[in-house]
């Protein structure tokens, strides 16, 4: 097994999880992760400057021949927590099962997100080697606590702002390699993400007044709240195709088939039809082309025996591009349609700008892809439907995109923040390639 490899499992078998409570995160695990990744990589700490950022989060610069239009490689030190007891290997044991080309390492963080992380930090101690300069300054930014507040990543966001850095191209995790993501279309398709939905959570809150459930009221607080969730249920927002949906259906017509090419070509006119038909087509479909919304969580009465004085129910709200915090609120409003179930913003955030799918940081990464993952892979922008620690620099940066360089099947892709996450080394050691090339150009 290579070494790289070897670092990997290293830096794997570190348990770096987040909690949202932060007195349950074990912040030794992170301190030995910057340990352990300054001993792996000492050409790279000999080139590059380093400083910790909001406690646990790392930033890097390499200096390049030009300060100005720098590159900034993202990646997250944090992993979800893990059931072990539902996993068929150990979690932080990064154990490979097979061989050769049939080698898969099974780890929490294998793909979410050390395996971008640790791609990163193998081609950039390569080129270091190497000796290679980049033409125009690196950053690398790895945030601690990406899955629970992002804290880390704003806080290096408001340090580069402070230092007046203004980034040609920041790349985080996002889309992968994949095949059949899009119906009909069998090439393997490149998702680049280039922009990311909104995220909120709405509290319903039904109120009475209480007592002992051997005296229920006609109609207590859990019933009004159940027919407030059902009612958004079953009154869906409204589909439609957002610019970056567009841009990918219409990128990849040519290589789907009739009468799908026909249908992406002439959007103008087939779109609402064609977003009608994609929130068919499964979940992920269904959330690319409209805001969902769906009930989380239930509470209620401390006891079995208590009436509830008040029941509330969490909904977490993805916003499609164009739609917004107020906007969302207000729809819920109108669909629940009681005015004694209050309907409150716990907290938000609008969808991200968009980025372009034209010019020279498009172009830079489209590149990247063809020379590192093969000329037959079609490079598509598309919506990312969940959330990265990207949406902060989109305020110091125009041009945002979100890619992880490894080819997915939908097994693997269904593993992330679940039990089995795992990676096919073959996979993960051609995705330093792709960081190679893009650092090359930079």
């Amino acid at each position: 097994m290579s070494s790289s490899v070897e670092r990997f499992r290293e830096l794997l078998r570190i348990p770096t999880v987040s909690h949202a409570d932060e007195s349950q995160t074990d912040w030794a695990a992170f301190d030995a992760f910057a340990a352990a990744v300054e001993r792996l990589y000492p050409a790279l700490h000999g080139a590059l400057a380093r400083e910790r950022v909001d406690g646990h989060s790392l930033l890097y610069r390499w200096h390049g021949a030009e300060s100005a239009h720098p590159l900034v490689l993202m990646a997250h030190i944090d992993v979800v927590p893990v059931v072990a007891e539902e996993w068929e290997h150990d979690p932080f044991a990064a154990e490979i099962v097979g061989e050769g080309e049939d080698a898969v390492l099974h780890a929490r963080g294998s793909i979410d997100d050390k395996g971008s992380l640790v791609a990163i930090l193998e081609a950039v101690e390569q080129l270091v080697t190497e000796g290679f300069t980049p033409a125009r300054d690196v950053y690398l930014s790895f945030g601690h606590n990406e899955e629970t507040a992002g804290g880390g990543a704003q806080a290096i966001v408001a340090l580069l702002r402070e230092r007046g850095v203004r980034p040609a191209l920041v790349l985080d995790e996002g889309g992968a390699v994949v095949e059949g993501a899009i119906p009909g279309v069998t090439v393997p398709t490149a998702m680049v993400g280039v922009a990311e939905r909104g995220v909120m959570t709405l509290e319903l809150t039904a109120r009475e007044g209480g007592g002992h459930a051997s005296t229920p009221p006609s109609y207590p607080a859990t019933a009004r709240l159940a027919r407030a969730v059902d009612r958004l249920h079953r009154h869906p927002f409204p589909t439609r195709l957002a610019p970056p949906v567009r841009a990918m259906l219409s990128t990849v017509a040519p290589h789907a088939p009739q009468p799908l090419r026909a249908l992406f070509r002439s959007l103008a006119v087939t779109g609402p039809l064609v977003a009608r038909v994609l929130s068919l087509l499964g979940p992920e479909m269904n959330a690319t082309v409209r805001t969902t919304a769906v009930a989380t969580r239930l509470r209620g009465a401390p006891g079995d025996n208590v009436l509830a004085t008040s029941a509330t129910a969490s909904v977490n709200i993805r916003l499609l591009t164009g739609d917004t915090v107020t906007g969302a609120t207000e729809r819920v409003r109108r669909v629940v349609a009681d005015s004694h179930v209050e309907v409150t913003v716990a907290h938000g955030s609008d969808p991200s700008p968009v980025s372009p799918w034209r010019g020279d940081a498009w172009r830079r990464i489209v590149s990247a892809v063809t020379a590192s993952l093969g000329d037959e892979v079609v490079t598509l922008p598309y919506l990312q439907l969940g959330a990265s620690d990207s949406r902060w620099f989109t305020a110091i940066s125009d041009h945002v995109y979100r890619f992880t360089p490894f080819h997915l099947m939908r097994a693997e892709r269904d593993a992330l923040h679940a039990h089995d996450e795992r990676i096919r080394v073959e996979v993960w050691l051609r995705g330093i390639g792709f960081y190679r090339e893009l650092l090359s150009a930079s």
